[in-house]
């Protein structure tokens, strides 16, 4: 499983200087433990004695879970904590997310874009112009291989189509530009 990313926090000192990093205790549950059950220890092929005639009690394997080095019952085993969320709290959360950064005047909205092929300074130029942060966030209503390729080789640009548009996207995002269709893609499903 990918390793989830830690929260972290600066810690100051009574100047007001920076003295350090402190990592906050987060929900973020890996998933990535794990026991071997019988079948998955190493060993036991043979039967450790004769089924009848010895006085012991009957045994197929010696890792079977009773015997010292044998396989764990019932014992974890690597999978997902992940958790779904309501589709209604999704669009609130979204719905707020966008609300903030219009507020924080963050939000750009252009025409449609047309490109014969793909061209990263024409799109820089256009970000320049239209005052983007370090990290800008491009919203396209559908697939445009030739908007993607010029925009992929941007720093902290990212490009996203309107429908997987999220609140984590939108608020780590310094700007975010829409499409005109993009925009009216996110606003009929916020609606």
């Amino acid at each position: 499983m990918a390793e989830t990313k830690k929260s972290s926090a600066t810690v100051y000192d009574r100047d007001g200087k920076e003295s350090g990093q402190v990592e906050l205790p987060a929900n973020d549950r890996q998933g990535t433990h794990a026991t071997k059950t019988r079948g998955e220890v190493s060993g036991g092929g043979k039967k450790p004695w004769k089924q009848k005639g010895t006085g012991h009690a009957r045994q197929g394997s010696t890792r079977a879970p009773q015997w010292r080095h044998g396989g764990t019952v019932f014992g974890p085993h690597p999978h997902s904590y992940e958790q779904k969320m309501p589709r209604k709290q999704r669009r609130l959360a979204l719905r707020s997310a966008l609300s903030v950064k219009s507020q924080d005047d963050a939000v750009r909205v252009v025409e449609e874009i047309a490109l014969e092929a793909p061209k990263t300074r024409v799109i820089a130029d256009l970000f320049d112009q239209l005052g983007a942060g370090a990290r800008t966030l491009f919203v396209i209503p559908e697939h445009d291989l030739m908007l993607e390729k010029s925009t992929r080789n941007l720093a902290g640009v990212k490009t996203i189509l309107a429908q997987n548009l999220n609140p984590t996207d939108v608020l780590t995002a310094d700007t975010i530009i829409f499409t005109r269709s993009a925009l009216t893609q996110v606003e009929e499903w916020l609606a």
